[in-house]
């Protein structure tokens, strides 16, 4: 009956109204030189175009999005600058129903016949996340326990899951990972489940993990973003909670108190990357503060799980400036990039946020390593899949195992220094 109930709730949300983003053009730009790169990066700060990103490198591409009214005028000043482009998505609304049929149809496949909520072949809604954490609780009641750390500002539930060996040891030293700061980053918070699953339900394998450490996992940070990206508009990327009549949301990853609103965070409401009214202006942010400074002293490696780029970033974000011991950061991230190599041969750039990305003051990695103590903190971009933020159901499964290896490596390394 529960299962039933379920696909009635799945089947119904398919009849959502949407953003459909008919005609919308996704571009690729190369540019070649300090110039063309500081030309995207002033457009960068136009609300007409969404990049997705911006790398800092020259050898990297940006990818950016159009919608139909400005795409002409877009396209005029490339071609009036020489800037090299193509256009990779004519059209992302039918990019978009393909994906959202793709995924209806995965999910009604995983309620036929899957025994837990979750499966690594679709991506799965916010309460069916939560379902598959309570069911882990009640299956493995001595290694698991969930707790509701807090409520979104639409007061859904925000769970956290302990995951420890069973040895009732207390006082272990802890990771701490997150995913979903970002709503449209779909598949971080299908990567941070696939490190649940592995190290409770592929416990045998994974126990070294849990020997001297205790893991915390929040795998859906910003829930009500998270659901607004899968019944209305698909590229949200803030928190949900109203700054004015027009003006929805808060950039979660610019709203901690760090350096909040130095650089690379917008004071326009509208805009994807608004720092907040002030700083943990959020429940969310408030959430991942409090967590974080609930493990200062035993926190040991804090990794936040966003997506795209293959990319393993450390402090800082809020300058070029590298902190005394960046290279534990670095060593740490290293581990992560060449167990991924070894594995799939897919090659991660590792590095601080600035230097390798852009610079952005008021994230979660640099709260946790500049506040709470964290001596390792660092962000994974996971790969792009279809057109940036939207892998089809059928890379999930191996975008998260290769980003697991990863991971594993990156913990390992972490036990063997702390």
């Amino acid at each position: 009956m529960l299962k039933l109930f379920a696909a009635v709730l799945l089947l119904a949300s398919v009849a959502l109204a949407v953003d459909d983003y008919e005609g919308y053009k996704i571009y690729d730009i190369n540019a070649r030189n300090a110039f063309e790169k500081q030309l995207l990066l002033r457009l960068s700060g136009n609300e007409a175009y969404d990049f997705f990103d911006l790398p800092r490198s020259l050898d990297a591409s940006s990818r950016v999005m159009v919608k139909p009214e400005d795409q002409e005028g877009f396209e005029h000043l490339l071609e009036k600058y020489g800037v090299n482009y193509s256009v990779i998505n004519e059209n992302f609304g039918e990019s978009l129903r393909q994906e959202r049929d793709e995924n209806q149809n995965q999910r009604l496949m995983n309620l036929r016949s899957a025994e837990r909520s979750v499966s690594f072949k679709a991506f799965h809604r916010h309460a069916e996340i939560n379902a598959y954490l309570d069911e882990l609780a009640a299956a493995y009641p001595s290694r698991v326990s969930v707790q509701v750390a807090g409520k979104s500002y639409e007061n859904r539930d925000i769970k956290t899951i302990t995951i420890t060996n069973g040895d009732g040891k207390t006082g272990k030293n802890v990771v701490f990972l997150d995913a979903g700061i970002h709503a449209r980053e779909w598949i971080a918070h299908a990567g941070a489940l696939y490190v649940i699953h592995q190290l409770v339900e592929n416990f045998a394998a994974n126990s070294d993990l849990l020997k001297n450490f205790d893991w915390v996992i929040l795998p859906v940070v910003n829930p009500d973003g998270y659901e607004y990206s899968h019944t209305t508009t698909r590229m949200w990327r803030k928190t949900r909670k109203p700054i004015s009549s027009a003006c929805y949301g808060t950039d979660a990853n610019r709203n901690f108190d760090f350096h909040w609103g130095e650089v690379g965070a917008s004071s326009y409401s509208c805009s994807d990357t608004f720092k907040g009214e002030t700083a943990f202006s959020e429940p969310e942010t408030q959430l991942i503060r409090d967590i974080l400074l609930s493990l200062t002293g035993r926190g040991k490696f804090y990794l936040t799980l966003h997506s795209y780029g293959n990319y393993l970033l450390y402090p800082w974000g809020w300058t070029s400036a590298l902190p005394s011991s960046w290279r534990d950061n670095d060593e740490v991230a290293q581990a992560g990039a060449a167990a991924i190599k070894s594995a799939t041969g897919t090659k991660y750039t590792v590095g601080s946020s600035t230097n390798v990305l852009y610079a952005a003051a008021g994230g979660s990695d640099d709260y946790a390593f500049g506040v709470a103590n964290f001596p390792v903190s660092i962000t994974m971009e996971l790969p792009a899949g279809g057109t940036g933020f939207n892998p089809s159901t059928s890379q999930i499964e191996g975008f998260v195992s290769e980003t697991w290896v990863g991971i594993k490596a990156m913990a390992e390394k972490v036990a063997e220094k702390y």
